[in-house]
């Protein structure tokens, strides 16, 4: 099937059509282990898959609850068009939905922290780290990337593309992106800086110990112990700025932490 080769102009077709269209976009498991009907969208009759497409808009949400009254998505994808017409991963999130939740997205004053970028729930986020999670999880994840990047390379091969684009919002992102086979269009430099930086006698290696729990002496070795220290601020400025992209059917090699354990 080929698809209009931008998101604004399948936002343009009428809502069945587009719909059945970004309906490629669910993976096999969300039909099979949570028992999501593929005709209707819905679970004990009410709806659980909720595509936010409207027309004249560039960009796409699609939110997949395992019931409709969750609080949290199971899946969630949000993309648009750039102005030069390629495809852009803004956010992808997969949570469990029987894993424990910790609220990092809301302050101690019920503020909302956006996963932690303007404000921050320490005793959230220290329950959080220390129960596995990375930054920004409010849950455990499905571990099933490696099942969405098929459906999604499909998706963009339909839409006439051989590439798309994605912004990590973390490092441990970046890293896990590098494992499926993304390069840098911006931020490769910085990254490598990152590992050497964590090395022993580097500058980040230097903040670490200490009474901070985000950042015990040991962070250096995992990707997610340099993850929380990043996020707690050890580089001096906020992990933005990365872009990074994944050709068609390409590994392209990259990694930026060697020999790294999670």
């Amino acid at each position: 099937m080929i698809y209009p080769t931008s998101i604004r102009a399948i936002n343009a077709l009428p809502e069945d059509e587009k719909e059945a269209i970004y309906q490629t976009l669910l993976p096999e498991w969300l039909y099979t282990t949570y028992g999501i009907d593929r005709h209707t969208l819905t679970v004990n009759g009410q709806r659980v898959v909720r595509f936010r497409c409207p027309a004249g808009s560039r960009a796409l949400e699609s939110i997949v609850r395992r019931n409709a009254g969750d609080i949290d998505p199971m899946l969630y994808l949000n993309m648009a068009d750039t102005f030069n017409n390629q495809l852009l991963v803004l956010l992808v999130v997969v949570n469990d939905p029987d894993a424990p939740r910790f609220n990092i997205d809301h302050d101690e004053d019920g503020n909302p922290t956006h996963l932690g970028t303007t404000t921050r729930n320490i005793p959230a986020e220290i329950e959080a780290m220390r129960a596995g999670l990375a930054p920004g999880q409010v849950r455990q994840g499905l571990r099933v990337f490696r099942q969405l990047v098929p459906v999604f390379e499909q998706f963009i091969t339909n839409m006439g593309h051989d590439l798309f684009f994605i912004e990590p919002m973390s490092y441990h992102n970046a890293i896990v992106f590098e494992r499926y086979g993304f390069s840098y269009v911006r931020g490769f430099q910085e990254m490598q800086n990152i590992n050497r930086e964590f090395q022993p006698g580097g500058a980040f290696h230097m903040k670490l110990g200490g009474d901070n729990p985000f950042r015990p002496a040991d962070a250096w070795q995992t990707v997610r112990g340099r993850s929380w220290a990043i996020h707690d601020g050890i580089l001096g400025h906020p992990f933005t700025g990365f872009q990074m992209y994944k050709r068609i059917g390409h590994h392209s090699g990259v990694n930026s932490f060697p020999e790294s354990r999670w």
